[in-house]
């Protein structure tokens, strides 16, 4: 039964140099040989420092963790190989998106000509999950309850305290430039996915997207697999840190899916609400307070974040992730992505020493030497 959650994960890496630390839109070294060692999991992103990877469909929690590492370490050989580095952060300690060089693709200039600066000052990069939910109805009926946690588990991720060489004092800044698109944000809750879909229609109707795939919320039905796609995390600058947010957001799913079956229901709040909780995350990250509705008080993040392992508790031996929703564990003692760049520039003064720092971390526990032997894949 629990092996129709699978998993897919998108991760979007920034490309420096080293030796600067300053973005490189040098994504066409990397794709070239990429595509022939990765095929269509790997693909270029709207600027040309960005590279983005994507596991296959995963039958569980071991299987994501296999393929996103194994992706990670052969971007990372081919970026080497051409001299540069990958980062795994929503933003840039310093680089400006005024130097950076879109990609060359007829999708993007439709996107830039449609929302022009929004789009040419999107220097984002993110983490995409996908949990398997195969009944559009039942989708839909997830997502509505989902949308509570998501500022719980974006505390968890944050990685971009930093924006144009300036300490932004926010531990998510990239939430806060993703705002400026269209459809993103929290989402509603739709009565039915007929009425999801009516509105998908009246949008298509009216010119203001061709497809689902123009809905960019924090979290939405993908257009065109049975999947409810999570978007709404910064990307961890640390491989077990994406697992432990993708088994996070499985074991969310699997439970709330469960209490469907047995006909219970899960409070559904506000957009305006979650919001609230959602700005706190950006501003905070785990060292803030959310808001419980339910008792309609501050809580400390880190107990709500305690309280959401113990509502997922029952489903994690029946998916097999038992160890990677624990590394939450370790998130929680030892801080974010953001809070190590802070300490780091708090320590140094130096944003380098963090984009060395990002450097480093991006490959913790991740294969450093890998068969990235082009010939052989061509000759396959």
């Amino acid at each position: 039964m629990f092996d129709k959650y699978t998993l897919g994960i998108e991760e979007e890496f920034q490309i420096v140099d080293p030796q600067t630390g300053e973005l490189r839109s040098h994504v066409s070294e990397i794709l070239d040989e990429g595509t022939m060692l990765l095929g269509e999991q790997i693909k270029p992103e709207m600027i040309q420092s960005m590279i983005e990877v994507g596991t296959g469909v995963c039958r569980n929690i071991q299987e994501a963790r296999a393929d996103i590492t194994r992706l990670r370490s052969v971007i990372a050989a081919l970026a080497r190989k051409n001299n540069l580095a990958i980062v795994a952060a929503s933003t840039h300690p310093f680089s400006h998106w005024q130097d950076q060089k879109s990609f060359d693709d007829k999708r993007y200039e439709l996107i830039i000509g449609e929302m022009q600066m929004v789009a040419r000052s999107l220097l984002i990069f993110g983490l995409h999950i996908h949990v398997g939910v195969a009944q559009p109805e039942r989708a839909i009926q997830i997502m509505n309850a989902a949308r509570y946690f998501l500022p719980h588990v974006l505390a968890l991720s944050t990685s971009s305290p930093f924006w144009l060489g300036v300490n932004t004092g926010l531990r998510s800044y990239r939430s806060k430039v993703f705002e400026q698109f269209p459809r993103s944000g929290v989402p509603d809750h739709f009565d039915s996915h007929s009425s999801f879909q009516r509105y998908i229609e009246l949008l298509v109707k009216t010119n203001c997207i061709e497809n689902g795939k123009k809905i960019w919320w924090d979290v939405r039905p993908h257009p065109f697999f049975p999947t409810l796609e999570f978007r709404v995390c910064d990307i961890p600058t640390c491989v077990d840190d994406t697992i432990a947010l993708a088994a996070l957001f499985q074991a969310i799913v699997a439970t709330l899916d469960r209490l469907i079956d047995r006909n219970l229901g899960f409070r559904l709040y506000r957009r305006m609400l979650i919001q609230e909780n959602k700005w706190r995350a950006v501003r905070y990250g785990l060292e803030g307070k959310l808001i419980d509705f339910g008792k309609q008080q501050e809580v400390p993040v880190r107990d709500l974040i305690y309280e959401l392992l113990e509502f997922v508790d029952d489903v994690l031996d029946d998916l097999g992730s038992r160890k990677e929703v624990e590394h939450v564990h370790t998130i929680l003692a030892r801080g974010t992505s953001a809070d190590q760049q802070l300490k780091v520039f708090q320590e140094t003064g130096d944003l380098h020493a963090v984009v060395n720092m990002l450097i480093e971390r991006t490959m913790e526990n991740v294969p450093y030497d890998v068969n990235i032997d082009v010939s052989a894949a061509r000759a396959s």
